[in-house]
């Protein structure tokens, strides 16, 4: 049975420490690209827009309700991650994903993550520790409400932690470069909510073994998320 704590530590990235407000609150406030550049990226990666695809910034623009300024840059990231494509005179479109590349990056994620868990479990100080726990508890009653949305952001917030648990920063940086290329992929397994009880449980097997400094356990139980991650994503792919 995991603790649960309030804490205050400040932003990693800014002084060497991780930044665990988002575990109390279970939520943190998105930029209007990073909201476009997710639901863009989920919705190709559901096939809600197919390849070929035009991504009229004007129009995108209006769906979401700003300038078209934060539209360019989010096109601008996906393009980065393979996701789209920009075309002479034709603007973006949506890019034909290949599958065994998206295959070869799903195994490369799962050996860098279970690298990044069985790091972090050696690595984690109390405080981050305790930070984990909680994190794990807040995601608990998102999954007891079944908040979809919640979750997900959840999510990418337990995994990022892990990433800077393990306090190596080149592993960090490599990560998240893979990470921007498949996550979309990855997020498309919670088209089923049953997913998130799963999902929960498999974080809850990386969570004990890192908690009690387990390097192998860690990065097996993370090795075996993103195996699961990747199946769920392949079946739900196969039904579209």
């Amino acid at each position: 049975m995991h603790r649960t704590m309030p804490l205050q530590i400040r932003d990693r990235e800014a002084d060497g420490h991780i930044d665990v407000s988002t575990a109390r609150t279970g939520r943190s406030p998105m930029t209007h690209v990073e909201r476009l550049r997710a639901e863009l990226a989920d919705d190709i990666a559901a096939g809600r827009l197919p390849p070929g695809t035009s991504l009229d910034e004007t129009l995108l623009a209006a769906r979401f309700g700003v300038s078209r300024t934060p539209v360019r840059e989010a096109l601008r990231d996906l393009a980065a991650g393979g996701l789209v494509e920009t075309r002479p005179h034709r603007g973006a479109v949506v890019a034909e994903v290949d599958q065994k590349r998206l295959e070869q990056m799903f195994t490369v994620m799962a050996e860098l993550e279970a690298l990044c868990a069985g790091l972090a479990a050696v690595s984690m100080t109390a405080p981050e520790r305790a930070a984990l726990d909680e994190m794990q508890a807040r995601a608990a009653e998102l999954v007891h409400l079944g908040d979809l949305s919640g979750y997900k952001a959840a999510n990418d917030r337990f995994h990022g932690f892990v990433y800077t648990a393990s306090h190596n920063d080149f592993l960090c940086e490599t990560v998240l470069t893979v990470r921007r290329r498949v996550n979309a992929f990855r997020r498309s397994q919670f088209a089923d909510l049953g997913r998130l009880a799963a999902s929960h449980a498999e974080h809850d097997r990386v969570v004990s073994a890192m908690l009690r400094g387990d390097r192998e356990a860690a990065g097996a139980a993370m090795r075996d998320h993103l195996e699961s991650s990747r199946t769920t994503y392949a079946v739900h792919r196969d039904r579209s």
